[in-house]
């Protein structure tokens, strides 16, 4: 039940006090100013500021039945906030851990990667050192109890799952597992600990000199994770970075200011906000950055947003590195996260963002029309733009130009340097069956139980290609249980897409391995044309870089500017 405020119970005592004040000026000042006064006093102290309090003030009071008045609310808050931007949002205390688990870099759990392809909760990835790690959980094992609930063949979801396995830190959790080679079930006790979340998901070197790394999110974690990531590959010898965007929603917006920090010189604009009353603010490189060395190469797509976009936005505009891709996302909004009381908080809208050329890059929406606005990637593939950049139109008062003479466009994302439209090339008959029917994954996890010693022993791309590469019946083994699982060989199908099957079965085993995401791209990127064009500008650059920048402003000639994925099944940790 909504209760009364402190302001509601004195309410009463400040409107006697008013008409009390007004009767006394009244001797002095005369009834008619008297009587106009304490009237104006009136309407200022008794009446609620708006109508939505007027309304719940009426309803709380006056309504013939009783009603819980903060229940109301929480419904009538989203449809408030979603009037005015699609970002800001009303964010209720049940979902704020959820929510922020991800950005924060860390939860409590166990500590491992799973799946259930089937009705069983089967161990990908045991995190080295974690909680299960010293309990004795291994890579393979199927989870069949869970304390006492068995959760084989029980149709329970995955976020049920993993909610059962999660708790606070130093709670225990018991574990019944269904173990190769072990007829029992093998019993464990896991106390629950503290579990990274890693934002950067894959590092690894592609050729002898070129290091590509792959940042899912911008969390709390990500400047100090990419710095991490990048000592490492410098030791394995990085001179060249693909920083892969794509997909990246956003985050914080001070990881996207300290990581495009690192690429650059001093003095250099990195981007600048303006809020309702124009008050800017704008954040600069201090020249400490320990990769402005590097020739870089950055990824996006349409998945690439906010943070995403002004980390691009920042190196573009600075003639730092080349963007390769597709437009991406076109958000410009920036939110800040205000707290109530309770535990829930409003994700409002407080300013724009605009890259160092002064362009907004959020793409055109109408305040309430959320449908409209979730549609436009919908939009852009139907109007072919996914496939021909000379599909895409910029409004020419939005154009912009970048120091080294790079035309630019703001008012729906960001623009790549070199467009690589979506590959549907390979993408048979065959090939869509049996992967969107789980097919082809479902065989990579029999094959990594079946070979899981070998697996586990896996430490370095080296060992894994070494595994993978020794197995030439791959391709030819799964087509024989793609048949037993219902889908008859088509070997026109199967001669075209072969190469890509092959890559994306080494690609899903090499996540059964320690390498995780790294032992992913370490298959697939071959099969990547977007990161093979990566590969093909770093090693003979089209595109003019910073220092290519630098001497055209010095009056040197520059080159000149040609005109110009794959489905991947997540494996949630705990």
């Amino acid at each position: 039940m909504y209760k009364n405020s402190r302001s509601t119970v004195l309410l009463p005592l400040v409107v006697a006090a008013a008409v009390a004040l007004g009767i006394f000026l009244g001797q002095f000042l005369g009834r008619s100013s008297a009587e106009s006064d304490i009237k104006g006093i009136l309407r200022s102290l008794a009446l609620p500021q708006n109508k939505v309090s007027q309304t719940l003030s009426l309803i709380e009071t006056q309504y013939v039945d009783s009603v819980a008045i903060d229940s109301l609310v929480e419904r009538a808050l989203p449809v408030i906030v979603s009037e005015l931007d699609p970002h800001s949002v009303y964010i209720p205390a049940s979902e704020m851990a959820e929510i922020n688990e991800p950005l924060d870099g860390e939860f409590d759990g166990i500590g491992v990667v799973f799946n259930m392809a089937t009705d069983t909760v089967i161990v990908l990835n045991v995190i080295p050192s974690g909680p299960s790690d010293k309990a004795g959980v291994v890579a393979g094992d199927r989870i069949v109890r869970i304390n006492d609930s068995l959760v084989v063949g029980q149709q329970i979801t995955q976020r049920e799952i993993m909610r059962r396995l999660r708790g606070k830190r130093g709670s225990e959790v018991r574990l019944g597992l269904e173990r190769r080679g072990i007829d029992e079930l093998v019993e464990v006790t896991v106390v629950r600990d503290k579990i990274p979340i890693r934002s950067l998901t894959a590092a690894l070197m592609l050729t002898g000199d070129i290091a590509f790394v792959k940042l899912d999110q911008f969390a709390r974690t990500s400047h100090t994770e990419l710095l991490e990531a990048l000592s490492t590959l410098r030791t394995q010898g990085m001179r060249k970075l693909i920083l892969d965007l794509r997909g990246n929603s956003g985050g914080f917006l001070d990881q996207a200011i300290a990581i495009a920090n690192e690429f650059l010189p001093a003095d250099k604009l990195i981007v600048y906000t303006e809020d309702r009353n124009h008050q800017r603010i704008e954040q600069y490189s201090d020249g400490t950055g320990s990769a402005a060395d590097l020739d870089l190469a950055v990824l996006v797509d349409e998945g690439s947003a906010s943070s995403s976009e002004i980390l691009a936005g920042a190196l573009q505009d600075n003639d730092r590195g080349t963007i390769i891709g597709r437009r991406s996302f076109g958000k410009g909004l920036v939110q800040q996260q205000i707290p109530y009381a309770d535990g829930s908080a409003l994700r409002l809208t407080v300013a724009r963002y605009y890259t160092p050329t002064g362009r907004s890059i959020q793409k055109p929406y109408t305040s309430g029309d959320a449908e409209s606005y979730d549609a436009d990637i919908w939009n852009r593939y139907q109007h072919n733009e996914f496939f021909s950049a000379d599909s895409i139109r910029f409004d020419d008062a939005l154009r912009r130009t970048t120091p080294g003479g790079k035309v630019v466009y703001g008012g729906g994302g960001i623009m790549p340097d070199i467009f690589v439209p979506l590959d549907t090339t390979d993408l048979t008959k065959y090939y869509l069956e049996v992967s969107g029917r789980n097919i082809l994954y479902r065989y990579t996890i029999e094959y990594a139980d079946a070979h899981r010693k070998a697996l586990n022993a896996v430490r370095t791309t080296a060992d894994l290609r070494a595994l993978l590469d020794a197995d030439r019946g791959l391709v030819d083994d799964f087509i024989r249980y793609a048949a037993r699982k219902g889908v008859a060989p088509r070997y026109g199908d199967i001669a075209r897409s072969r190469q890509l099957m092959e890559a994306q079965l080494k690609a899903y085993i090499g996540r059964n391995t320690s390498l995780e995401d790294s032992g992913y791209f370490l298959s697939i990127y071959p099969e990547d044309e977007v990161i093979v064009r990566a590969i093909g500008e770093l090693e003979h650059p089209t595109i003019p870089t910073v220092k290519a920048a630098e001497a055209v402003a010095e009056g040197e000639p520059a080159e000149e500017q040609p005109a110009e994925e794959e489905p991947a099944e997540e494996a949630p940790h705990d």
